[in-house]
């Protein structure tokens, strides 16, 4: 535990000075009552034992003050809490190179198990929403609540041609900041050119006024939401991935990028050919670094499954220092009520 002002604390010094004062006084008392009780009242009290619960009020107030100091000092305590992030994007690809059955029985039916299975194991509170890209990116089901209809959108991913990462990024953007209408951009961003004039190209042709006044925010700090791109293979297509992730680093959201198929490849059939098939790990690792996210190669069913479950750690429960000065306050009042309640229920007054 920390303190953001570890000042206060000094006025702990207090204490041992207001118990001193406590037994002073209880000393004081006790040679008053010897020196006016009667001789009945002194044979009744030595008849049993000396009674306790007179110092518990007192007790509970001297601990409630300490509390209300540290309180005051504003504690900080590392504690486990359900993460900000509560919106999550599966950018799944679609492209025909899925057929390909280096992943038994396929990447598409080993990536649609991992998925389903990621979305059911999400807490109540999140949200997630699937883009699935090829040539284009759509979004195939807005960020919901509702598991089923996450599964069925899952299940209902249709192959396509070419692979555009790019496209992907921005239409996951799109659906985390609705109102910068990014889709509208999806398909010219960074199609050619410089990697940086296209961004400029982007938020200067916007005709949204939000996006007019985007302001950049560093890497990593949205924690409303957050992007997992699946793919298999390389940019055939599109806006540049890499000027895409810049985008999404400007908006502060982290991309998980997760590289799909074994290491040496594998064929798939397109139009009745056998095409071999691969993915750009460099490009992947370019993506998850500019945007403060993680890199992960999944070559198998069971490791995508072991990715999904990695991510869903990270995300929904988070170890952070958090602020618990509202927490001390509330038990400070607790043992105040308490030590009022009780003296006024033993002793018929608050003393």
């Amino acid at each position: 535990m920390s303190f953001v002002w570890p000042e206060a604390l000094w006025l702990l010094a207090t204490v041992p000075a207001l118990v001193v004062l406590y037994l002073a006084i209880l000393r004081r008392r006790r040679r008053s009552a010897l020196r006016y009780a009667s001789l009945a009242l002194l044979r009744e009290a030595a008849a049993g034992p000396r009674p306790i619960r007179r110092h518990v009020p007192p007790l509970l107030f001297l601990l409630a003050l300490v509390v209300l100091i540290a309180a005051a000092a504003r504690p900080r305590a590392t504690v486990t809490l359900p993460s900000e992030q509560r919106t999550i994007v599966l950018a799944l690809d679609t492209s025909l190179s899925m057929r390909a059955t280096d992943v038994a029985p396929s990447r598409i039916a080993a990536a649609r198990e991992a998925a389903k299975a990621f979305v059911q194991e999400q807490p109540d509170d999140v949200r997630v929403g699937i883009v699935a890209f090829a040539a284009q990116a759509v979004v195939v089901q807005q960020p919901t609540r509702d598991r089923e209809e996450l599964v069925a959108a899952i299940d209902r991913l249709q192959l396509q041609v070419h692979t555009a990462i790019g496209s992907a990024i921005i239409m996951s953007l799109a659906t985390l900041f609705p109102d910068e209408q990014l889709e509208q951009q999806a398909e010219s961003f960074g199609a050619g050119g410089s990697r940086d004039r296209p961004k400029a190209a982007l938020i200067e042709s916007a005709q949204a006024p939000a996006q007019r006044e985007f302001k950049p925010v560093a890497p990593g700090t949205y924690e409303s939401g957050a992007i997992i791109l699946l793919t298999d293979g390389r940019r055939t297509i599109g806006p540049d991935p890499v000027a895409a992730a810049r985008l999404a680093a400007d908006h502060g959201v982290k991309v998980y990028a997760v590289g799909f198929g074994t290491e040496g490849g594998g064929n798939a059939d397109v139009d009745g050919r056998s095409v071999f098939m691969r993915y750009d790990a460099e490009t992947l690792q370019a993506i998850a670094g500019l945007t403060q996210g993680e890199y992960f190669h999944a070559a198998s069913g069971a490791d995508l499954k072991r990715v999904y479950e990695g991510l869903n750690a990270r995300y929904v429960l988070e170890r952070k220092p958090t602020e618990i000065t509202a927490l001390a306050a509330a038990l400070a009042a607790i043992a105040l009520l308490a030590a009022g309640a009780l003296s006024v229920a033993w002793f018929s007054r608050i003393a």
